[in-house]
């Protein structure tokens, strides 16, 4: 790799750093090229070049970003280039911090979001990456409550005596920022017709989510979430509405996530949640925090990192407690049961199916559920049990729970029943009918076509792949007619 002609000036906060992580210079060259393959960089530093560093050399690109990562992995503190004294650059984990402030939240998501509305399609292309769930995760369990949230009308400035500004006169700078405030949103002081329209707005785009997929107005959900949720943000409100202003941004951010997700845009995905983990914190609502990490987890399961999958459901567990409603306790179980069954784990899954399971009877009508968990039912559970057993490959149990989840299932969830058919054509293929198994497949695979969803188009794939042993019998082939007839 080329460098920068070389500063004179040693470069000690470097070698101080590296002194405290007790790296070699051989052993942070090797850590960064490490990581630079995570990225899908092919780096050939070696211990030459952390002398070079050392000695004021600058590195090129995004490499001061991947040091600074190598160093907040090893110290447990979030770090940048400047911190390591070198030329700033966009982290490499740009969206992953975990903000210390809920000013610097609002910042940090504010500024996916408009880069998300505009023409950055290089944003969706960013990667996922397993090891930006550590410390998100581990800052909100162990990290404090947000003292205060609230934020005061910025104060105008009267001319002396009290008398109005002469004609001409500039605007004082706080005015400007009410002013430009106000032309960007609905106003500056937050109320509860705002709250009101903020849930919603999610309620449509969840809606819109459900039947069509997360590829249909995902747009639009982020141009409101910069047009109008931002200004409210960055406007005044007192300690209780902003609560629950950020209770409704951290909704909002997730849904965000989770319709990025679903076109497999997984890296800015994965942004969308730690932002929303950060946000759900500054409205005081762990509850949310705990269903954010399950979401999280339910990524994690889908990309086939069981293991942080589990670690996720886990550390959402411990952040709740058992105050959760026993719906979202047993959300909570299943999430981690999905983690076991990508794993093949079996004692351990059936042991959080069981926790579920329990959970879920100790559930009384009547009950308060939060408004995000209402989608929790008999027939999610069933859902819930009939991915873990067709992932353990015990296929009869497997059909017995998704033939249960498509009864009980309102035919608005209609992705959600896509995945379960799936889930069932599968079991019955490895159950041996394979009739029913491609009856049930091209009924799935019709679906997708009208849908704008990845994961849609992923579990049609996958069951597609299971055919391939049976590739020339009748009812195959008939299969393949029919999704070609599909276009």
């Amino acid at each position: 790799m080329s460098e920068r002609p070389a500063q004179r000036t040693p470069n000690r906060q470097l070698a101080a750093l590296i002194a405290e992580a007790g790296f070699s210079n051989a052993g942070l060259a090797r850590r960064v090229d490490q990581l630079g393959l995570e990225h899908g960089l092919d780096l050939r530093y070696d211990k030459t070049s952390v002398t070079r560093w050392l000695r004021g050399q600058q590195p090129r690109g995004t490499t001061p970003a991947l040091i600074a990562e190598v160093f907040t992995r090893r110290l447990g503190r979030r770090l940048t280039a400047q911190d390591l004294g070198l030329d700033a650059c966009a982290p490499v984990y740009a969206g992953l911090e975990f903000a210390a402030t809920p000013e610097e939240a609002v910042d940090i998501v504010g500024g996916l979001w408009r880069k998300d509305s505009g023409s950055h399609a290089e944003l969706r292309k960013i990667a996922f990456t397993p090891a930006g769930l550590v410390v998100p995760s581990r800052d909100w369990l162990i990290g404090r409550a947000d003292e205060r949230v609230a934020r005061a009308e910025p104060p105008v400035r009267v001319p002396a005596q009290g008398r109005p500004a002469p004609p001409g006169t500039p605007a004082p700078p706080d005015a400007a920022r009410r002013r430009a405030a106000v032309e960007r949103g609905p106003g500056l002081r937050v109320g509860a017709g705002d709250l009101a329209a903020l849930r919603s707005v999610g309620e449509l785009f969840r809606t819109l989510d459900d039947r069509y997929g997360g590829g249909h107005a995902r747009q639009a959900l982020v141009r409101y979430l910069e047009h109008e949720l931002e200004p409210m943000l960055r406007g005044s409100y007192g300690e209780q509405t902003g609560r629950r202003l950020f209770a409704a941004a951290a909704d909002l951010t997730r849904l965000a996530g989770w319709t990025s997700y679903d076109i497999a845009a997984h890296g800015l995905a994965q942004r969308y949640f730690v932002q929303a983990l950060r946000l759900a914190q500054a409205a005081g609502d762990r509850a949310y925090g705990s269903y954010v990490l399950v979401t999280m987890s339910r990524q994690a399961v889908y990309l086939g990192h069981g293991r942080e999958a589990v670690q996720l459901a886990r550390v959402a567990q411990q952040g709740v407690g058992g105050s959760a409603p026993p719906v979202v306790q047993t959300l909570l179980h299943c999430a981690e049961a999905r983690g076991h069954g990508v794993l093949g784990e079996v004692r351990a899954c059936t042991s959080a199916l069981v926790r579920a399971e329990r959970a879920m009877e100790t559930a009384r009508p009547g009950d308060e559920v939060p408004h995000w968990a209402l989608f929790f039912d008999e027939a999610q559970l069933a859902d819930e049990f009939g991915h873990c057993h067709r992932d353990l490959q015990q296929f009869r149990a497997a059909a017995q729970h998704a033939e249960r989840s498509l009864q009980l299932r309102a035919p608005a969830f209609a992705r959600s029943r896509l995945f379960c058919r799936i889930v069932l054509a599968t079991a019955r293929l490895g159950l041996g009918e394979l009739d029913q198994a491609c009856r049930l497949g091209a009924e799935a695979a019709a679906q997708a076509a009208e849908m704008r969803s990845a994961r849609a188009t992923e579990y049609v794939r996958d069951f597609e792949r299971r055919l391939e042993p049976y590739k020339d019998a009748a009812p195959v082939r008939g299969y393949r007619e029919k999704v070609a007839a599909l276009g």
